[in-house]
């Protein structure tokens, strides 16, 4: 196959210092003694390597202080629940993060015989649920979301659960322009959201969307947005969690509802199901205030394999080929 490698770039951070109160002895309770920790966290550092970006990685001063208020704080029985704790910490911290390998020694370990060091490993990894919302209005709108989402299904560290059919919808911000064909997909990533991301402009890219040249509310090749990840909240101009309009976007809503009826969605007011969502904004024609915006669209594109022609109408575009 041809899927692209996952990044193995990584921040080694070695001998984090902190007094904490952690064991199941009364002394170690009121007396403390002092823990060292050692991290090994891996993200993408491509961009950062190029474009010397301070935004492009983590701060390794907020990672310290990070641990050290963990390792001072809350005391815990186990070393062990202590390094999933910091690993799950700065998994949702830092969203660029893909692991965090956290390794907690503690060389005062009430042990009855000589040793030199006590020392517990646990390695945090991201598996998020994601929400990715395609559209297309140029060329040929089906052919192109169907190979988005076959080659969604060939990113590697992302696994497609399932997608919606294809809609029909109204263009929106009033730029003069075809319908459009819409769709969402559903699915859970080992990634972190920043590469995530720069997959799904990728997949634009092959398809020939020029990000760069292109005008702001128009016609689209093709379209991949990132609407969830996971429960993360993020302001991020580059890349805002949940998508900030998705709670008013009937061409995200309805094929979401349909290709996941359970899910839930973080609005400003608050968690709201995904359906009654659909329900309340599919209701409305954006163009004429009336009637329905939104409209189930053609099935998907039927395709050739082995001889044979294969109907998709009914289920989600398989990957393509190896």
């Amino acid at each position: 196959m041809s899927d692209r490698v996952l990044a193995s770039d990584r921040i080694t951070l070695t001998g984090l210092r902190a007094r904490g109160r952690h064991g199941v002895l009364p002394e170690e309770r009121v007396l403390g003694q002092e823990f060292v920790v050692d991290l090994v966290l891996h993200l993408d550092l491509r961009t950062a390597a190029t474009t010397d970006d301070l935004t492009t990685t983590v701060s390794y001063a907020e990672v310290a202080e990070t641990v050290h208020a963990l390792v001072a704080g809350e005391p815990l029985d186990l070393i062990e629940t202590l390094a999933g704790r910091i690993g799950a910490r700065l998994l949702a911290d830092h969203l660029r993060l893909t692991s965090a390998e956290v390794t907690v020694h503690k060389p005062a370990a009430p042990i009855a015989v000589p040793f030199g060091d006590v020392a517990v490993t646990v390695v945090s990894r991201r598996d998020e649920p994601v929400v990715i919302a395609l559209g297309a209005n140029l060329l040929d709108p089906a052919a192109a979301l169907a190979r988005a989402v076959r080659r969604l299904r060939r990113v590697r560290g992302l696994h497609v659960t399932g997608c919606s059919g294809l809609y029909e919808t109204a263009p929106v911000g009033g730029v003069e322009q075809p319908d459009y064909l819409n769709a969402v997909v559903v699915g859970r990533t080992t990634l972190s959201a920043y590469t995530l991301l720069a997959e799904l402009h990728r997949l634009e890219a092959a398809q020939g969307r020029d990000r760069s040249r292109e005008q702001r509310w128009g016609a689209r090749i093709v379209d991949l947005d990132l609407i969830a990840y996971g429960e993360v909240v993020s302001d991020d101009p580059v890349l805002t969690l949940p998508h900030p309009r998705a709670h008013e976007r009937a061409f995200v809503l309805v094929p979401w509802a349909q290709a996941d009826p359970t899910a839930v969605l973080r609005t400003p007011v608050g968690p709201r199901p995904v359906a009654e969502l659909a329900a309340e904004v599919g209701a409305v024609d954006p163009r004429t205030g009336a009637g329905a915006g939104i409209r189930p669209g053609p099935p998907w594109p039927r395709r050739r394999r082995e001889g044979r022609s294969v109907d998709d109408a009914a289920r989600c575009p398989e990957a393509e080929p190896c």
